[in-house]
This record gives C-alpha cells, sequence and structure tokens, in this order.
C-alpha cells in the first residue's frame, strides 16, 4: 500500500460520517446546483468518469505543447482579501482545487503541505484552492486537523473558478506560469512531494528563470573583434 493510498483511507474513514449525515439532509443538493459537470449527486467528483483512480499517482504532469490563457478568477485569502491569479503574477504556481467533502483532495493535502515546504518562496508557491461553499471555517479545521502548516487559506465558496478551468473533477491541478499561462493539468490526486515530482517541478523553475533573463548581446568592435 503506497503512502497515498494510506492517506486516502484514513481520509474515507474520518468523512465517511459526515458525508452520509451531509447527504441525507440535502445541504448536498443545494451545492450540486453550483457545481461544474462530471460530479456526481453528493456533491463528490465523479472521478471513475475521468477515468482517474483515487489512488493513482503519475510519474510527473505532462507539459502542453502550447501554453493556454486561463480565466481571470477572482477568490478570497484568510484574511477576507479579494485576489486573482494576477496577484501571483512572477511566480510559478501550483495551483489545486480541492474541497474539504473530498476525500482524495484531503488524502493528497500533506504531501502539497510538504512540497510548499520544499520549494515555496519567491519563486514558487502552492496555491490550494477550496471551494467549499460552508466558508473558511472548514477550511481551518481540515488544516488544523492534519497538521497543514506551510499552505496559506484560499477560498471560492462560489465555486466559480473550477468551473471557468473546467475542474470537471477533484482535484484538479494546474501548472502555472510567471505570466498567468497553463502549462501542464493533472486530473485526479497524487503524491506531490515525491523525488520525481520534486525534480519535475524544478526543472522547470529553472526553464521559467531562464526564458526571464534577458538575452545576451554580442557587440563587435571596430575591428571586426567580438566584444
Amino acid at each position: 500500500m503506497t503512502r497515498l493510498q494510506r492517506l486516502y483511507l484514513r481520509s474515507a474513514i474520518a468523512v465517511a460520517g459526515g458525508l452520509v449525515i451531509g447527504i441525507a439532509i440535502a445541504g448536498i443538493l443545494a451545492y450540486r446546483s453550483g457545481l461544474p459537470a462530471g460530479s456526481t449527486t453528493a456533491g463528490r467528483p465523479d472521478l471513475a468518469a475521468t477515468g482517474i483512480s483515487p489512488t493513482q499517482s503519475p510519474a510527473a504532469m505532462t507539459l502542453h505543447e502550447e501554453r493556454r490563457p486561463i480565466a481571470e478568477l477572482r477568490f478570497e485569502d484568510g484574511a477576507g482579501r479579494s485576489l486573482t491569479l494576477a496577484d501571483f503574477r512572477g511566480k510559478v504556481v501550483l495551483l489545486n482545487i480541492w474541497a474539504t467533502w473530498c476525500g482524495p483532495c484531503r488524502a493528497e493535502m500533506p504531501t502539497l503541505d510538504h512540497l510548499q515546504a520544499m520549494l515555496g518562496g519567491q519563486d514558487f508557491e502552492v496555491v490550494a484552492l477550496s471551494i467549499d461553499r460552508a466558508g473558511m471555517n472548514v477550511v481551518d479545521r481540515f488544516y488544523a486537523e492534519i497538521g497543514v502548516t506551510h499552505l496559506a487559506r484560499y477560498i471560492d465558496t462560489s465555486a466559480k473558478a473550477a468551473r471557468d478551468l473546467g475542474a470537471y473533477g477533484l482535484p484538479t491541478t494546474l501548472l502555472i506560469d510567471r505570466q498567468g499561462r497553463e502549462i501542464a493539468r493533472h486530473v485526479g490526486p497524487a503524491e506531490w512531494d515525491t523525488p520525481s515530482m520534486t525534480t519535475f517541478f524544478r526543472r522547470q523553475l529553472g526553464r521559467e528563470a531562464s526564458a526571464a533573463r534577458p538575452a545576451t548581446t554580442t557587440t563587435v568592435d571596430k575591428k571586426g573583434s567580438p566584444s
């Protein structure tokens, strides 16, 4: 059993009782009206429809052939301040769309927290964007429960960000370049802090840094020698 499988099993046990009660109350039905297609009537992502196993972990994300523009997303941070992806320009961002009622999302969160601890800083940030309609309090409780200490808190209670991104299964994770363009995407959970993953991100950070450097110019003196 892999580490992600163990995390998923513990997370599934922890949330099973709450999900049964929530479904019976029908609060999820009200939530479903605001979710993108590809979600179950229980308000959880239909991962089977995406062909992604809850325990599947890729060696690395696959880069798009061309970088893709992203819709302007609006969300809030833990202090209630309004943000957009433009506020992260200049950084490479790993944007993870998740929710506390999504078992696979909960299972992978410690690996995202560890990735942020290893690589987060001026050049890179993991942006874990919750779409919980219940608000930031449920995110705070979950972070405290599993000991998330490195990820900042971000939330979009409207779930509009997920719809605008075409995030039809949860979790959905996008790699975004310094100019706010989508470099790669992965649907489903993953172990984001494995050596292969961290190597992939470090290489991508190196490529982005190289692309940001101004081109070196060569001048020629009067004798025709480069200088």
